[in-house]
């Protein structure tokens, strides 16, 4: 079996998922909430309606990803799934990069449903975001799914059942979007001026979720925002070739991290 096989066997396990379906009508419902609360015509550029949807987007879209991602590697364990298809020709590769290939296409035609729906309703009702604003939040929205579908893959290689897989998912999703703001301010506290700049720098790197609201958050016009300590990230993500050394590290994140996931799927595999 072929990885697009492998993806095409999941984008069908995917969409027989009730809990796709759920995620969408959730998602859906979501984006057309914050409609309501802006009634006063089309937003442009960073204001408290668009952080207020980089909040929720980063509050919801992280579990989904989390959660649908590292079930279906885990179902396999449980439901024997993978102990059929390792009697097939199959590499650990071609199976995890296509179970990702498969799900990543599931969660951003459910990201698409989502604003698909909020932009048309916003366009009948002559409210909503304007065009930039709402392919900024499209594309965060698609990076965020995208970047926590990698870690998806890394717990469910992990987790043993879906019961591990959910607790897991939910710290990590806690540490990474509930927790992260708290910490870093109060580990930050305890270093030298000097050292602050270069801390934020990496620590910002390690947690995708922060990572692309900054850099959403700068493309929207907002980084006056961020405080002095971002001011060579603002100047970076400003230039031009800012969005394609965004895309270079996103790219090189997950990539990282479903290779990772191989790694240790494979040993696991090797040890039966």
């Amino acid at each position: 079996m072929s990885t697009f096989q492998i993806a095409s066997r999941e984008m069908k396990l995917g969409f027989r998922n009730p809990w796709a379906y759920s995620f969408m009508a959730l998602f859906s419902l979501f984006m057309v909430s914050l409609l309501l609360i802006n009634s006063q015509g089309y937003v442009q550029g960073y204001s408290g309606i668009t952080g207020t949807t980089l909040n929720l987007i980063l509050y919801l879209l992280p579990l989904m990803s989390l959660l649908l991602g590292s079930f279906s590697l885990t179902s396999e364990k449980e439901d024997g799934g993978w102990e059929l298809l390792s009697t097939y020709p199959l590499s650990t590769r071609a199976f995890i990069v296509g179970k990702f290939m498969g799900l990543a296409v599931v969660l951003l035609i459910i990201v698409a449903a989502g604003f698909g729906v909020a932009g048309s309703a916003g366009a009948a009702a002559g409210s909503g975001f304007d065009a930039e604003a709402f392919m900024l939040l499209l594309a965060f929205s698609a990076c965020i799914a995208l970047f926590f579908l990698s870690i998806a893959m890394l717990i469910g290689t992990l987790a043993k059942n879906r019961w591990q897989a959910l607790t897991i998912g939910v710290a990590v999703w806690f540490f990474l979007i509930i927790g992260w703001p708290p910490l870093l301010v109060a580990s930050l506290g305890f270093l030298p001026y000097s050292f602050i700049k270069p801390s934020i720098t990496i620590l910002t790197f390690l947690n995708p979720a922060e990572l692309s609201r900054l850099f959403t958050v700068v493309k929207l016009g907002g980084g006056a925002i961020l405080g002095p300590e971002y001011y060579e990230w603002i100047t970076w993500i400003r230039r031009p070739s800012g969005t394609f050394g965004f895309l270079a590290i996103g790219v090189l994140w997950i990539g990282s991290v479903v290779l990772l996931a191989e790694m240790l799927w494979e040993r696991g595999r090797s040890r039966g």
